[in-house]
Parts: structure tokens; sequence; C-alpha cells
């Protein structure tokens, strides 16, 4: 197929060996790249208990078909293996210029097996992949690991591992590009359990185009676009940090460990407040993409210095370091996010965890004494969370383990895996999502009942989503959470970017995905409509279903944090709760919807997927 490699390098750390790994035509037609090829080698090769961090464990780093074509949105890979934070496949995205290197390698991604028996770095250049020793690398930040293997390869990119991923922190990340993170699942402890320091890759191989002068014009109609609307080019300006305050006034910035839904000090940690504005130095972008969302900041804190080749917090980080830890300090919110990139760790688990540690010692379940709000303190935790010292060992583990430990009733994760900064009890359909996503609380699967909301303005009528959609209503909710949960899973297969292709584009009325159904056909000659694009999405999802049920997890695992039962205290969300008996009955729905019994998709479900090959797969408990 064309827009495509056709093929995977396929290394053997255990051995010291590279193969060539040939992926069938079909699967490109069925999967398209990205979540859907990983998920599909893994769920081919795996047998299904292997420990996430043990040997046998499988890591993918994958592209998709709009890779290597400039396309905007489209500077992202995916990483795809069995998370420590869930035990169960996952995937994750970052962004930056590391995916358009490996996207023209001559490979469309890496199948990495085993464990090195020394540390070591691959390299991926001019269509070679060797392994080398990286014993002089280990123990170093990522940043350090990037400027010195980018000295010795010449225009190479260089994704990498810090000290937590080397002390197997199970929120510890994979960073590229200085400050874009592959996080959320903990698959730098993935790459640290097989001793793998770094990935460089150099490209320089053009694939080969159904019709590249098609694809040259859609190209340059998605920047046209992109630039032409004004929601788009406001979110350039100030990129996601700006969220802080409208979610603020919406009443769901989470706050106190998620306690409450506003800060009094918002302001002071908004990416267009003016203590951010004092920071801000410049703005940073993908590959190919005119939106320039990233944030480059520079500063003091306590005598640190605060440099902007680390990038800046966007506002999962800002909310997560700040107000969920009661900290209106954005200078220690920004050091910690540059100490994130730099040890490689998640934010949001991070900042979730310290939101943890501090509730924690105000009720007496540990010794530290870490106070609400204290700047210093969230500095300082991520670096003992990273490096596994004190109470940082603890936390490294993950707080659904500590909070079965200590007793404590106020941790929030679902699955394992720490909740984003986006409080559901505003936004109905997100909380449906995180009770029912095989990955854990994650916030990057459906769209946001409150960006939704303008939908009656805009509307994606394509794909059967007409508006208005009311946030705080229950009313079809379990429908709009799994189309949009599809639709993700598409632009998650090709890959695109959820500002560009998912989140911010469709909530500023703009829908790109003809566009992205155009390019698929100038890359590959794929001809595919709405019914079709769902169907990849909807196949694709399934497949990280079908990997949850291997491991164990039935119905009965689906929820939410008890906290959540709660109502909000105040604000414009005030009075707002997800009380179970209603979230129980939207989760049957939705199961109804997705053609899932207690387990999983069913057999029958399977079939009319065109997933025959994964009947039987599901070992279910009344049979």
């Amino acid at each position: 197929m064309k827009g495509v490699f056709g093929r995977y390098a396929d290394v053997d750390l255990d051995k010291g060996i590279v193969r060539g790994y040939d992926v069938p035509d079909e699967w490109y037609r069925e999967y398209l790249g990205g979540r859907g090829i990983g998920l599909r080698i893994l769920l081919e090769e795996l047998e299904g208990k292997e420990d996430p961090l043990g040997p046998n464990n499988i890591l993918i780093f994958a592209t998709g078909p709009l890779q290597g074509t400039g396309i905007a949105g489209a500077g992202r890979h995916a990483v795809v293996t069995k998370s420590p934070k869930t035990g169960s496949l996952s995937d994750s995205y970052a962004g930056g210029f590391w995916a358009h290197e490996l996207a023209t390698s001559g490979y469309d991604g890496i199948i990495i097996r085993g464990k090195a028996a020394k540390p070591v770095y691959l390299s991926l250049v001019n269509g070679k992949t060797e392994i080398h020793d990286a014993s002089s690398l280990w123990g170093l930040q990522a940043g350090e690991t990037e400027e010195i293997l980018k000295r010795q390869y010449k225009g190479a990119r260089v994704s990498s591992i810090g000290p937590a991923g080397e002390n197997l922190v199970r929120f510890a990340c994979i960073i590229n590009d200085m400050s874009r993170a592959a996080g959320r699942p903990g698959f730098g402890a993935v790459m640290g359990s097989k001793n793998l320091k770094a990935i460089v890759v150099k490209g320089g191989q053009a694939k080969s185009f159904h019709d590249a002068e098609m694809l040259a014009e859609i190209r340059k109609k998605i920047v046209q676009e992109l630039m032409g609307n004004p929601g788009i080019q406001e979110f350039g300006k100030w990129g996601s940090s700006a969220a802080v305050m409208g979610l603020n006034e919406e009443g769901i910035l989470p706050t106190k460990n998620f306690q409450q839904g506003t800060f009094d000090d918002a302001e002071k940690i908004d990416g267009a407040g003016s203590r951010f504005k004092d920071i801000l130095v410049g703005r940073d972008s993908c590959t190919g993409c005119p939106i320039r969302c990233k944030r480059l900041v520079k500063g003091n804190f306590m005598g640190r210095a605060i440099e902007e080749k680390y990038g800046g917090p966007e506002y999962e980080t800002l909310a997560a370091l700040g107000s969920n830890c009661l900290n209106a300090d954005v200078l220690s919110i920004t050091l910690a996010n540059q100490l994130c990139n730099r040890y490689g760790l998640d934010t949001i688990s991070a900042g979730v965890a310290i939101a943890f540690a501090m509730e924690a010692s105000e009720k007496g379940l540990i010794e530290e004494k870490i106070k609400w709000g204290d700047p210093g303190a969230v500095v300082e935790l991520v670096e003992k969370i990273a490096f596994r010292e004190g109470i940082g060992n603890t936390l490294a583990e993950g707080i659904d383990k500590v909070a079965a430990k200590i007793g404590a009733d106020f941790a929030m994760h679902i699955k394992g895996q720490e909740l984003p900064m986006h409080d559901p009890r505003g936004k109905k359909a997100l909380g449906l999502s995180y009770a029912t996503t095989p990955r854990g609380a994650q916030h990057m699967e459906a769209l946001h009942d409150d960006g939704a909301e303008g939908l009656g303005k805009y509307g994606t009528p394509e794909i059967g989503v007409y508006g208005p959609i009311d946030r705080m209503s229950w009313d079809k909710k379990p429908r709009f959470c799994k189309i949009h949960q599809d639709l993700a899973s598409f632009a998650n297969s090709v890959i695109a970017c959820t500002y560009v292709g998912f989140e911010t584009a469709m909530c500023s009325g703009y829908n790109p995905y003809p566009h992205f159904r155009e390019a698929l056909y100038a890359a590959t000659g794929l001809e595919i409509g709405v019914p079709e694009m769902l169907l990849i999405g909807e196949r694709n999802f399934n497949m990280l279903k079908l990997a949850a049920a291997r491991q164990g997890y039935t119905r009965n695992d689906d929820g939410l944090p008890a906290r959540l039962r709660e109502p909000l205290p105040r604000g414009n969300s005030a009075h707002e709760a997800i009380p179970e008996d209603v979230l129980q009955a939207a989760i049957d729905e939705y199961y109804k919807l997705r053609g899932w019994d207690d387990y999983g998709p069913t057999d029958e479900k399977l079939a009319q997927l065109g997933m025959r090959d994964f009947i039987g797969l599901i070992e279910r408990g009344d049979q």
C-alpha cells in the first residue's frame, strides 16, 4: 500500500539483533497505523499475562499514514505497550519532530523485545538500525542525553528516558525534543526495565504516495483554514495553558485533590494571566503545524533557573501542580514542569500524587509534614519521586498502592491511573469515558462536554452530532461518549493531534476530518467515508477492551473514585455530583451501544466489526 513502508524494525535486546517485521497489507486497511497497528501486533505477539516491567513485554513506537507528509497535526507518534499503571495494553502520544524522522526512516515503527544485559541505545539512521552501549548515558537527565546524541548524530532526533524511567517510577515518561512527553501510562519505566536509554532516528527516505500533488494541495488547504479560524488562532496564541480561568469559572478546576472545583488564586497560574506573561518568551510547534501552541518560558525559582529549551507548562501541568495542590506560585509550577521533563515524569500523575500526599499528611496517615500550597514542597517532591527518595519512593509506585497500604479513601485514580485535570462532575460524558475506558483515567479519548456546548452553533452532523450539549445533563451522553471515543480512536490511528483534529478544532467550528480522509486517500489510495472512519476507530478501541479483558478486567472494574459522588461545594458547578446509580445506568446503556457483555465485545460484535480473528480470545467466567 502507498503511504507506508509496510514494515517495522524488530529489535531483540536479549540477542542484540535487528530484523524486519512485515506488516500485512490488510492490517493497514483495517487498522491504519499508530494505535491500530501497534495494538494489532501486540495482541498477536503477547500471551497476555506478561509483567509490564518484565523482559517479555514488548514496546512499540509507531507512526501512521499521515506522518512524513507534513500535514498539520501529524507531528506525533504513538507508543504502545503494557502499562505499569493498569497492567493492560495502553498507548501514549508525543508531538514535536521525532515522528517525522521515524516516518521517513524506511520503517513505519520500531518493535522492541527483551532486555539488554547493560544500558543501550538504538540508532535508526539512513535506514540502518544498530544497538549501542549507553553506559556513559545512564543516570543522565533526558535533556542531557538528547544533547549528547544530537551532537553525535547531526540532524537526528532523540527520544529518551531520564532518572525516573531508570528508577522504574510507574508514571515515568519518554521524552523527545526536550519537552514532549509520551506520558500517562508509565512507558518510561518500560524503557528503563529494558535497559534502553534512548532511540535516535534520522529519516530522509521519502514515502511513495498515491497522489503527491493532491496531498500537497490538501496540506496547503488545511493550513489556510486553520489560520483563518479565529478560535484556533486564539488557542495558538495562549495554548492550553489559558484554560485555567475558563475551567475555574465553570467550577470544575480540580482543587485541593478534587475536594473543590474553584481556586481563589486561579488567575495567578493561568496561562493568559499577568504572572505567566512575565515569564513567557516565545512559542513552539510541531512538524508542519502553524498553530504554535507550545509555550516557551524563562525565569527563576528559589535560585534555580527555568530554561526555555524545556518548554513551558500546559494546562494539565498548571492545574495538577497548581490548583490541585493549592499552589499559586507559577514559578514553582514551571520549575517543577521543567524537572518532570528533565527527569522524565508525567506531570499529571506527579501532581495528583503530591496532592494525595498533602491530604494524607493533613489527616495524619503519613509521618511526613507536607503543607497544602507549599511551592517548595511541590518541587522537592517531584525530585524525591524521580529518584525514589523517602516518601517519593512510596509515591513512585502509584497512589492506588499507597492508598491501599495506609487505608486512604481519597486516592483519585481509575484502574491505577491518576485522574487528569478535568472534574467530571461538570462534564458527565467525560465522566462516563473515565469510568469505562480500558486505559485508566485519561482525558484525550472523548470530546469534553463543556467544549461541546457550542456545538449547537457549529455541530458535526456528518458523525450524527447536532448539539447543543448540556454539560450537566446525562441525556444521550452514552451515545455522545461512544461516537467521540471512536472518532478519537481514528485520530490516534492516522495519527492526528487532538488540537488540530479533535478538541480545539471541532469546538472552534472547524471539522478537519473530511480533509484528513482526503489526505489519507492521497497518501495511501484508501477511500473511506464517515462510516468506515468510525468503524476503524471502533475496531481499534475494541482491541484495547480485548486486551483489558485478557488481563481480567470486567464490567465490575468500571467506575469513578468515591469523592466524585460528593457534590462540589461552590462555583458554577456547585451541588453537582455523580450518583452511583445514575453512573451505573449510564454504563449499562454505554455497554449496550458498544455491543459488550460484562467481559467485553461479544463474538457477534467482533464479527460485525470484521474482527473474527479475535473470537474466543476472552475467557468468560460463565463459560
